[in-house]
C-alpha cells in the first residue's frame, strides 16, 4: 500500500492540546555539521560559558541548552520543535487517544496561543471555551512567547486536578478566568448512527490507532454492505489530523486503485507515494464528505482523496490547510525532534499546505476569529501562495458552475450552519443531496459516485 520508511517517525496533525501524531517507523539520528555551523557553534558555546560562569544564580547546563534547541527549532515553523524526553513520552501517549487534560486544540495566531477548537464531551467543551479564544494566562503563567509544547504541558496534568485559564474573546471587556478540572480524555476515535431507512453516518474525531478498525465496526453496525444501503455522511469537521497510515487506510476502505497521497521534500527519501491496494471493503454507494475550516491535515488527505477519485462530494467550508508532514527523529538522551520535511499532494497533485480542501458543495461561513494554517506565524508558504487576501465568502446565496477544466463541481454557499432551532444544516444538506441522488441520477445503491 505505502512505501514506508524506517529511518524515522512520520505524523500529521495540528499541534493541539489533544493532538495525534502519525508514525512510520523509528530510528536515532547522528547527522554532520557543515564547517560554517562548527564556526558558529563557537559563539554558543562561549554564550554557554558566560551564563555558567557569571549569570546570578546557578544553571544546570542541560536546561539551557534544552531552551536553545526549542528556540532554533522553533523559528522554523508552527509545527517543528524540539521535544524533552519527558516531553516526547507524552506525544507517544498521545497516539494512544488518552491522556490528562481538558480537551481543547490550540495553535498561535500574531503570536497569541488560540483556541481552535474544544473537543465534544470534554472540561473545555462543558466549561464554554470557544473557537477563537484567546488564552492569556495558564495559571499565573502568560503565554506570551510561550510555545505549543510548553503550553500543552502546562495544561495537562493528572485526573481531577484543577487549571485555570484566563481568556480573553470579542465579547469580553477583560480576561475571564476558567477554572477547569484536569480529566482523562479518551478522544473516541469514531461515532456513528442511522439517519434515515438506508442512510448512515459516520464521525471520525482523529485518526489514532484503532480509526481503522472502529470504522469497520462501524460498518457493520450500520450494515453498509448490504444492497439496502443507500448511502454514507462521512463526518470530517474539526478533525485535526493524526496517524497518516490511518488516514491511509480509511481511504482505502473507499479506493481499491490508484494514489490516496504523496510527500515531496527537499531530503533523499521524503518522495514517497501511498497508493490503495485491491483490499477495498465498502461497495460504490454514494458518499457526502463534510469539512470545515478544523478539518486538517490528515482529514484532508482523505478529503481530497475521495475527492480527487470522485468517490464522494465533499460539502461544508474550506478547510485548515495543513498540507506538511512532520518527521519525529529520537535522540541518544531521549529527547527528539519534530522537523517539517515535506509536503502532502492529493492524487490528482493538489498541495493543501496553507490552501485547504475547497468543499464541491459550500455551505456554512468560517466562524469569526477561527484561524487557519496560513494565519500561523512562519507557516510554511503553500504551491504559488501570495500575499493577496482572501475572498470572502459572499453572504447571500449562490449558485455557479465551477470554472475549472473538466470539474463538475457545483458551488453553493449558505450565509448559516445552524439553523435557527440549532438544527445541523451541513448535515441536512448532506442527507438531502444523498436522497436526490437517485432521483436525479436513476442509480441503484451500489453505483459509485
Amino acid at each position: 500500500m505505502a512505501q514506508k520508511g524506517t529511518r524515522s517517525r512520520f505524523w500529521v496533525g495540528v499541534f493541539v492540546a489533544a493532538v495525534v501524531f502519525g508514525l512510520i517507523g523509528v530510528s536515532q539520528k547522528v547527522v554532520a555539521v557543515s564547517n560554517t555551523a562548527y564556526e558558529s557553534l563557537k559563539i554558543f558555546t562561549d554564550v554557554l560559558g558566560i551564563v555558567q560562569e557569571s549569570y546570578a544564580e546557578p544553571v544546570e547546563p542541560k536546561e539551557i541548552i534544552y531552551d536553545a534547541l526549542k528556540g532554533m527549532v522553533k523559528g522554523l515553523d508552527p509545527h517543528s520543535s524540539f521535544m524533552t524526553p519527558e516531553e516526547y513520552t507524552d506525544m507517544q501517549i498521545d497516539t494512544k487517544g488518552s491522556f490528562g487534560g481538558i480537551g481543547i486544540e490550540i495553535g498561535l495566531k500574531d503570536g497569541i496561543l488560540t483556541v481552535i477548537a474544544p473537543i465534544e464531551d470534554t472540561p473545555a467543551h462543558k466549561a464554554g471555551l470557544l473557537a477563537g479564544d484567546k488564552i492569556v494566562k495558564i495559571g499565573e503563567k502568560s503565554t506570551k512567547d510561550m510555545s505549543l509544547s510548553e503550553a500543552v504541558g502546562n495544561m495537562r496534568g493528572p485526573k481531577d486536578t484543577p487549571v485555570t485559564l484566563s481568556i480573553m474573546r470579542d465579547a469580553f471587556e477583560k480576561p475571564k478566568e476558567f477554572t477547569l478540572m484536569r480529566a482523562l480524555i479518551k478522544v473516541k476515535s469514531v461515532k456513528f448512527k442511522t439517519l434515515e431507512d438506508g442512510f448512515g453516518y459516520i464521525r471520525i474525531a482523529q485518526f489514532q490507532e484503532s480509526t481503522t478498525t472502529d470504522l469497520q465496526k462501524a460498518f457493520k453496525e450500520l450494515g453498509t454492505n448490504s444492497p439496502k444501503f443507500k448511502g454514507l455522511v462521512l463526518d470530517l469537521r474539526n478533525n485535526p489530523g493524526g496517524l497518516l497510515q490511518e488516514a491511509v487506510n480509511v481511504s482505502n476502505e473507499f479506493i481499491d486503485s490508484g494514489v490516496i497521497v504523496s510527500t515531496k521534500g527537499r531530503a533523499s527519501g521524503q518522495d514517497m507515494l501511498f497508493n490503495a491496494d485491491s483490499n477495498r471493503n465498502q461497495p460504490g454507494y454514494p458518499i457526502i464528505v463534510l469539512v470545515n475550516n478544523g478539518s486538517a491535515s490528515a482529514s484532508e488527505i482523505v478529503a481530497g482523496a475521495l475527492q480527487d477519485h470522485k468517490r464522494a462530494i465533499v460539502l461544508g467550508t474550506q478547510t485548515f490547510g495543513k498540507g506538511s508532514v512532520q518527521t519525529i527523529i529520537p535522540l541518544s538522551d531521549g529527547s527528539a525532534v519534530r522537523l517539517t520535511t515535506s509536503k502532502y499532494y492529493t492524487p490528482s497533485g493538489r498541495s493543501i499546505q496553507a490552501k485547504g480542501i475547497e468543499p464541491d458543495i459550500t455551505v456554512g461561513e468560517v466562524p469569526k476569529g477561527h484561524i487557519k494554517e496560513k494565519d500561523l506565524e512562519g507557516h510554511l508558504a503553500g504551491d504559488g501562495e501570495t500575499d493577496k487576501p482572501e475572498k470572502k465568502i459572499d453572504k447571500d446565496k449562490v449558485e455557479k458552475k465551477d470554472e475549472t477544466k473538466g470539474s463538475d463541481k457545483v458551488k453553493i454557499t449558505d450565509s448559516k450552519a445552524k439553523g435557527e432551532d440549532g438544527e445541523d444544516l451541513q448535515l441536512k444538506r448532506a442527507l438531502d443531496y444523498l436522497k436526490s441522488w437517485y432521483i436525479f441520477k436513476g442509480t441503484s445503491s451500489q453505483k459509485a459516485v
